[in-house]
């Protein structure tokens, strides 16, 4: 027996409460390190854009509530096909279109509204048709075998193939690791047996560990034979390593984050007392502004925001009695998750500087709205989960 309950009963209060103190904390964040941007963007109110971007990206969870999921599941492969399409045209449309930053042709010059990422809607379709991918095998074998385990990590594998080898030849190499993220997330929750599992992931900690001893012994033959001859990747990890030897180009950013987090101590110096200055303050570094103005405390206020809305879409995943529905939640949880971890990780030198922005509280448009879409799927599932009077 079921328990009936308005459409208002099944929204997730908190989650977007919760949601709302990160818009609170972006805003406040991006308007304080606009005294820190180059002259050339000091005219432009990035605060007042992020809040534009929140009012988007708000219509965007009310269409996306609106909209059965159920339908995602039919529409996937289709959601697929497009967002293929616009990482397709990144490689071969004109410069006119296409715009590079940073040695990376990831963005569309959209004019005035600024520049998209087609590899943050991306993500949304991935998480989508690999969660139709389970949701469908488990269906038509419910009671798994060794086969049965490989049959399914070979679709998905072959559904994660061709954007992620689109994103390398970008190079995007902060998003490859975004959709590894998701789908290694969603194969933990898929019941492939463990006794398949775990030799992939032995495999995967040897092969980081090889890495890493080329790198330290043997530098020049990875830079030549392993990343060709793109330096930049290399300089990435002398900075992550060694900021401080390298504190002149490849740790300047890092060795700045630290000393900004650090000069924060226990309360921080206040409000637009910014006194470190970080290149991309209001994007890839937002936690640094933040830690140093509020200090130790600002930064476990923000984190305790992620660890609460990871807490309520872990629970609404467990909740849902819909398989791709948990799936769904699953995959965005991962998403969401491994960013939040990498943003704040590589401000404090615990992993290599990635460009990965903090989701809802660095600036940006794209990502923004692709983090928003994902909260509506989330809360989708929310307000349509059954719940039984005797559970």
């Amino acid at each position: 027996m079921t328990t009936q309950k308005s459409p208002q009963q099944r929204i997730d209060y908190t989650l977007l409460f919760v949601l709302f103190l990160l818009a609170i904390v972006s805003s406040v964040a991006i308007h304080s390190a606009e005294a820190t941007l180059p002259p050339v963007l000091q005219n432009i109110d990035f605060s007042m854009k992020q809040i534009q971007w929140y009012i988007i990206g708000s219509v965007a969870i009310a269409v996306t509530m609106l909209i059965d999921y159920d339908r995602f599941k039919q529409l996937a492969w289709y959601l697929y096909g497009f967002g293929m399409l616009l990482l397709l045209g990144l490689e071969v449309l004109p410069s006119g279109i296409v715009q590079t930053i940073k040695g990376a042709t990831s963005w569309y010059k959209l004019g005035p509204l600024g520049n998209f990422q087609p590899s943050e809607l991306m993500k949304i379709f991935l998480i989508i048709v690999l969660s139709k991918i389970i949701s469908d095998h488990r269906e038509k074998y419910p009671i798994n075998s060794v086969k049965d385990d490989f049959l399914l990590i070979g679709k998905l594998a072959a559904a994660a193939a061709p954007p992620m080898l689109l994103l390398i030849r970008q190079p995007d190499m902060g998003m490859t690791m975004v959709f590894c993220a998701v789908i290694a997330s969603l194969i933990i929750v898929s019941g492939i047996k463990w006794r398949i599992l775990l030799p992939a992931v032995s495999s995967v900690v040897i092969v980081a560990g090889a890495f890493m001893f080329t790198f330290i012994k043997y530098p020049e033959f990875l830079l030549k034979y392993v990343l060709r001859d793109k330096s930049y990747q290399l300089d990435r990890f002398y900075g992550w390593l060694n900021p401080y030897e390298y504190s002149g180009e490849q740790g300047f950013q890092l060795v700045k984050s630290l000393l900004a987090i650090g000069s924060g101590e226990l309360k921080g110096k206040g409000y637009q007392n910014l006194q470190v200055y970080l290149p991309e303050a209001h994007t890839d570094f937002i936690f640094a502004i933040i830690s140093e103005q509020f200090g130790f405390i600002g930064g476990s206020i923000v984190i305790s925001l992620f660890f609460m809305l990871i807490y309520r879409m872990i629970h609404i995943s467990l909740e849902s009695n819909d398989p791709f529905g948990s799936y769904l939640c699953t995959g965005i949880i991962g998403m969401i998750t491994f960013q939040v971890f990498q943003n704040i990780g590589m401000t404090i030198g615990l992993l290599p500087i990635t460009g990965l922005p903090l989701p809802f509280v660095s600036y940006g448009g794209s990502s923004l709205a692709t983090y928003m879409v994902a909260i509506g799927i989330v809360l989708n599932v929310r307000s349509r989960t059954k719940s039984y009077m005797f559970d």
